[in-house]
Parts: C-alpha cells; structure tokens; sequence
C-alpha cells in the first residue's frame, strides 16, 4: 500500500462504481485498486448519492467526483448552502466579523448550520465572495489576505538594556499604569510621507494620536512629547516600540521627559499586541487609501475621543476615558 494519500480520480470512482455494481466485497475492491479497505467505505459514505425528492440513489461515479472536488473549493462548505451564503454576507455587510458570524451559529440551536471562522474568510476570499465584494465589509477591509509571516528584521541597532528582556515583569502583567505602546500608521505613498503616531496606554487602553510630517525620527519623538508631556510622570513611564528606525532617536524620551524606551523583538510585533489591536480599530476610520493631509488635527482629537469613550470587554465595560481619568485624578493635586 502507498505510504502517501492521493485524492481518487475520476477512473478509480468508476472502477468503484462498477465493481460495486457487480456486487463485489469491498476487500476486494481495494485490493485490485491498491487502497485500503477503509479509504474504499469512507468513499463510498461520504459520496453516496441520496436525495430524497429522487427515486434512485446509490454511488455514481460523476456524482462521486464532483461532490469530492466541490469539498476541496475554498469556503466550499458555504458555496453549497445558498441560505448559509446569504446569512454570512447580511451579517458582515452588518459589520459583524467571521469569528461573530461563527460564533453566533454555534449558539443558535435552532439552526443546524455550523461554520468556523475561517471557512467563512475562504468564502469571502473566494471567487464568489470576491465577485460580491465581501471583503469590503471585514473589519480591516482588506482585497487580499496577507501572508501569515512576520515582517522583515529591521536594522536598528537597540542596546540590550533597552530591549523587551529587560522589560519588568510589572509593565509586561498590566501591574501598573503609565506604560505606553507606541507604532506609525502610515499611508500610500501617492499622498506623501505624513502619517500618525498611535500611542496606547496598555492598562487602560487609552490611545492617543499624533501626526508626523514624515517618518523622520526627531519628528515622531518630538509628536510624542507634545503629546505625552500634559500627563502626570507616573503615567508617562515607559513606552514600547518594535524597531522601526522612524524610533531611532528615542534616547531623547528619556532625557525630555523621563521615560524608558523597550523595543521588541526583531520580527515580533506581537510584542505590544495592544497597539497593533488598536491599530486595526483606527483602520477603520483611517483606511490605508486615506490621504491624510486632508484630515485635520480636530479630526484626529476626535477620532481618539471616539475610540476612547467606547466601553472595552477587558475593562469590565469602561471605557479607557473612563479608567485613565480616576488615575490622572489621582496623581494631580488638588
């Protein structure tokens, strides 16, 4: 017996149909095609025609190939269920995601229609979903799905007391407040070198946003500053960035305003997952096409307030506004 698994061809099902016809055991029939007898019953079961609206049923060799080859489809589960289809592109065209639309079956036990999450983005990313543009309605509303490798390693060079080893286990567990995450939103290139500093606070989840003329690192770090240096020094202690050179000139934090940079990992931007979260939230309100020039520092304000007066799940439902105020209350005298 082969050791690897081929799929069966559409000659090996009609010599199945056949052999069956002739009412021959399935040992047999598997020995003369060099499968094993349980590949021959799962064929048989799962390729079975039966329709009840019919008057015949049994294993047809054509029928058997192309219920086998639509499996293979991608999002091939939803392709065959026209109302599962409909289901999925009225509720993401509601802005709920995969993984809700997903969940939300499990849950409903009237229904006996089940799908995972990704079976659903295979489906948007199908060719089907891609004729009905679903993809426009995904929370980061993107045309292609991105590769699952991280990004290139970045050349700057970070001295080892600055790097996420040497973080304290207190910034790393949300002990504390004043310990920031800080990343760039950028924008195609066709409308110029802006783009905005997101810098999230990561008990709170309070963001706040800068826009930079460019990714000139004296640039970003002085956005930061004008941004940061309002809030109390025991909520402006440390801030996490990956290793962008536009972070470069981070040193001067500390001697501005006293506050210690960390850098993750090279190819580890997961390590200050909270930005990254909050970034897909700002995406949708800044997607990548948007030409930022156009939208003024108010518009910015008002995005953060936005974002910030949205309750969070891991906040007990309060919103970051809400959690950030109570400590800058308490470190301001009265």
């Amino acid at each position: 017996m082969p050791r690897t698994y081929h799929h069966f061809s559409l000659a090996e099902r009609d010599r199945i149909m056949r052999l069956r016809d002739a009412r021959v055991p399935v040992g047999r029939i598997a020995a003369e095609l060099g499968r094993h007898p349980s590949s021959i019953y799962r064929e048989l079961k799962r390729n079975f025609f039966h329709d009840e609206d019919a008057w015949f049923r049994g294993y047809f060799a054509r029928v058997a190939h192309k219920k086998a080859a639509g499996r293979r489809l991608r999002g091939g589960k939803v392709m065959r269920d026209p109302a599962l289809a409909l289901h999925i592109a009225e509720r993401l065209e509601q802005c709920w995601s995969p993984e809700q639309i997903a969940g939300h079956l499990r849950r409903d036990h009237v229904s006996t229609r089940r799908v995972c999450h990704e079976t659903i983005y295979q489906f948007v990313y199908g060719a089907e979903g891609r004729q009905r543009g679903l993809w426009r309605h995904l929370p980061r509303q993107r045309k292609a799905r991105r590769p699952r490798y991280a990004r290139k390693p970045r050349g700057l060079n970070i001295p080892l007391a600055n790097t996420i080893a040497q973080r304290p286990e207190a910034i790393a567990e949300r002990r504390q407040f004043g310990h920031w995450e800080g990343d760039l939103v950028a924008f195609r290139k066709e409308f110029g070198k802006a783009n905005v500093t997101s810098l999230v606070e990561r008990r709170s989840r309070y963001v706040v946003l800068a826009r930079n003329p460019s990714r000139h690192s004296n640039g970003v770090m002085e956005g930061i500053e004008r941004r940061l240096r309002p809030l109390p020094q025991a909520l402006r202690q440390s801030i996490t960035f990956d290793r962008g050179t536009e972070f470069a000139a981070f040193p001067t934090l500390r001697e501005r305003l006293g506050v210690t940079s960390y850098f993750c990992k090279p190819s580890a931007p997961w390590q200050k997952g909270s930005v990254e979260n909050s970034n897909g939230r700002i995406r949708r309100f800044l997607p990548l096409d948007t030409d930022i020039n156009r939208v003024s520092d108010a518009d910015l304000v008002a995005l953060a307030h936005r974002l910030n007066h949205i309750p969070r799940k891991c906040l007990g439902f309060r919103t970051p506004a809400d959690v950030l105020g109570e400590q800058i209350a308490l470190h301001t005298p009265s």
